[in-house]
């Protein structure tokens, strides 16, 4: 599809029952707009709404949030998801209810080579929940590189950040980041868990859960193919301080056998409790 000069706001959808933020209170930057292609299809369910009507909440009105008391502060979450579409990464990012307009966050994307092709709002009780349906710009095709999922990981986490500073007691980059460590850490050997399970004759499935660390899905996909091991698909989720990922995997186009599982965990632990651990003396 050919593009002109002029950009389209990504499209969004807000499903109904669900809660949107303020009504419109300043205006949308001229750099917020992006590329797009027609997408969302309608249902009773579906309304539609564009990037312009979400832009609610301004910086001032969610710093101040960070006064808040620290026992009322949500689960900070973002994940990314490989599998459920084909053609784009789709990314979930969640604060509770206090999410509010996404715009910096939406450029920052762009800042990274990508488009928002769309998105949508929900609710769940008094969770609000944003997907950005993500495509690289020079290829227009889902993102597949290990490193640009860590950056996107890592925008995205430094954007609710800046935003909602409150979140950072809550976050490991919280200190990475410079602004409030979190009031206990978490101990490597208790927080990870490894396992491998059948997930047909092709593939398995491998499930990481560990304390979150910059660069970690990067230094993971690493040990995988260590052990030449592929990954086909992935889902990235890291809920506050614990980072909770799912690989499908195979060897030699088969899934793992029980040796070739135990390989797997035993390098994967032996990384994720020994940090400093140099990958290439594998």
């Amino acid at each position: 599809m050919a593009f002109t000069n002029a950009f389209i706001a990504p499209s969004f959808a807000v499903h109904a029952g669900s809660r949107v933020s303020d009504p419109l209170s300043i205006p949308l930057p001229s750099d917020a707009f992006f590329r797009s292609r027609p997408s969302l299809s309608r249902n009773k369910n579906i309304l539609n709404a564009s990037a312009y009507d979400l832009n609610a909440v301004g910086s001032a009105s969610l710093v101040s949030k960070f006064n808040r008391d620290h026992e009322s502060v949500p689960m900070p979450m973002v994940l990314i998801d490989q599998d459920s579409d084909s053609e784009a990464t789709i990314v979930q990012l969640s604060f509770g209810d206090r999410l509010g307009a996404l715009i910096d966050t939406m450029k920052a994307l762009k800042d990274l080579g990508l488009d928002v092709s769309k998105g949508t709002v929900s609710t769940e009780g008094s969770v609000k929940q944003t997907k950005f349906f993500i495509t690289q710009s020079n290829t227009g095709r889902k993102v597949e590189d290990p490193d640009m999922l860590e950056r996107i990981r890592l925008t995205i986490i430094s954007n609710l950040l800046k935003y909602h500073p409150e979140s950072s007691e809550q976050l490991a980059m919280g200190e990475v980041f410079g602004i409030k460590a979190p009031v206990k850490k978490l101990d490597l050997d208790f927080a990870t868990r490894i396992q491998v399970k059948e997930d047909g004759p092709k593939r398995s499935l491998l499930y990481i859960e560990t304390a979150d660390r910059p660069g970690l899905l990067v230094e993971i996909i690493k040990v995988i193919a260590d052990v030449n091991i592929d990954v086909e698909s992935a889902e990235i989720d890291t809920e506050g301080l614990i980072a909770k990922d799912k690989f499908h995997v195979s060897y030699g186009g088969a899934a793992l056998n029980s040796s070739m599982s135990q390989v797997l965990v035993n390098c994967l632990r032996y990384y994720l409790r020994t940090p400093e651990t140099d990958i290439d003396s594998y």
